[in-house]
């Protein structure tokens, strides 16, 4: 495992910047893919918070330069729920094939109520938004109490429950981003 990641400290140099900030051994998830589109392949951490705590996990997002170097772009603490106690809470990150990076979040494991929730991030004008998304929820003992929505949020269009809904189309920051935005507009908040 030290040599692991040892090994990675030299792939990838700009690491050492978020290592200074943060104990590598916090990654929980990691994803590859060309977020600006430039042909070369980009970085996306999800980073667990630092033990003790009460903060949700961290993004960190990292762009390749002109020199082949990653560098670190943005650090968006305390912005997915999740945790790795217990099965069923952990949140992971990974690669779409059109560029994007999608962020999971769920409970499959406690209380009766279950859910799972998916931001689309794309980078756009320099910066990540968040471009969709998705909820799904249902309830273990009341089999006809479920939602399912996809929400663009870029346009403000989607479906709940299969039926359409509409809302104005907004350039949200991830930064900026509050679950409970996506939740309105699904009805579910």
């Amino acid at each position: 495992m030290r040599v692991c990641l040892i090994s990675a400290l030299f792939l990838l140099p700009s690491f050492a910047v978020a290592a200074e900030a943060m104990d590598p051994a916090r990654i929980v998830s990691a994803a590859t893919g060309d977020w600006n589109k430039d042909g070369a392949s980009d970085l996306a951490l999800l980073v667990a918070p630092a033990e003790g705590s009460d903060e949700d996990n961290a993004i960190y997002l990292y762009l390749k330069s002109d020199v082949g170097k990653l560098t670190l772009n943005s650090v968006i603490p305390d912005k997915v729920w999740g945790q790795f106690e217990l099965y069923g809470q952990a949140p992971s990150v990974s690669a779409l094939p059109n560029g994007s990076i999608q962020i999971t979040s769920h409970n499959d494991a406690v209380g009766r109520e279950r859910w799972e929730q998916k931001l689309t991030i794309a980078y756009r004008n320099g910066d990540f938004v968040v471009a969709g998304y998705t909820f799904s929820s249902y309830d273990t003992l009341d089999p006809e109490n479920t939602l399912q929505c996809d929400f663009n949020v870029l346009n403000g269009k989607g479906t709940t429950n299969g039926k359409p809904i509409a809302s104005k189309g907004a350039t949200v920051l991830l930064k900026n981003w509050r679950d409970e935005m996506g939740q309105k507009a699904c009805g579910a908040g």
